[in-house]
């Protein structure tokens, strides 16, 4: 079952950023559906956060999805390279997001093979957040777009774990950060499942 808006309009995006843990990230890019496990996430705060593309308000071109209402994308280009997919959390008007770090390939494997250019399935695949966005099918053409309509060509699906306790997660500071990030750079806001071989090689 999909996750519906009242999942992601709520607060503190950090523990949103715990609970996507262990979630499915579903695509249909082109009429092809891949699915993997989240796995990994990293929390970015609008309010107290120096890290967060919105910081102070920082409304522009480039961050005004993260305004949208929860459950909306927020992708974005990298160092001009890497395409970063987030899910922007909270209500309207508050430019909380949620980056999708992580994911176990769970369906359309192959195809995933495929957008990254390999042979086989190894960590490589979608271990960090720029791989996975690519063996998703996802760029900036799917900026902007509703996780949460029916007709959704990206959504995240329940996990149907009977109890959330069986999922044990651990934490750490955020990766790639830059020095405008002062102290809110040792924040432990980046979220991993205990023993994954598909969490980012990042340290």
């Amino acid at each position: 079952m999909r996750l519906e808006r009242d999942f992601y309009e709520r607060s503190p995006v950090t523990l949103i950023a715990q609970e996507l843990i262990g979630k499915v990230l579903c695509t249909k890019i082109d009429g092809v559906l891949t699915q993997g496990r989240i796995v990994e996430t990293e929390a970015y705060a609008a309010v107290g956060d120096k890290a967060c593309h919105a910081h102070l308000g920082r409304f522009t071109e480039r961050t005004k999805t993260m305004y949208e209402a929860g459950g909306t994308a927020y992708i974005y280009l990298c160092y001009g390279i890497h395409h970063l997919f987030n899910i922007s959390v909270n209500v309207k008007g508050v430019a909380d997001a949620v980056l999708i770090r992580g994911l176990e390939p769970l369906y359309g494997t192959e195809a995933m093979l495929r957008r990254r250019n390999l042979q086989k399935p190894a960590r490589n695949l979608t271990a960090g957040p720029g791989i996975l966005a690519q063996a998703m099918g996802l760029s900036k053409a799917h900026n902007g777009h509703d996780l949460c309509r029916k007709d959704s060509l990206i959504w995240v699906e329940n996990d149907g774990f009977q109890n959330r306790n069986e999922i044990q997660i651990e934490t750490g500071p955020r990766v790639g950060l830059g020095a405008d990030a002062e102290e809110d750079a040792l924040l432990p806001w980046r979220y991993w499942l205990r023993g994954s071989k598909w969490k980012s090689p990042a340290k």
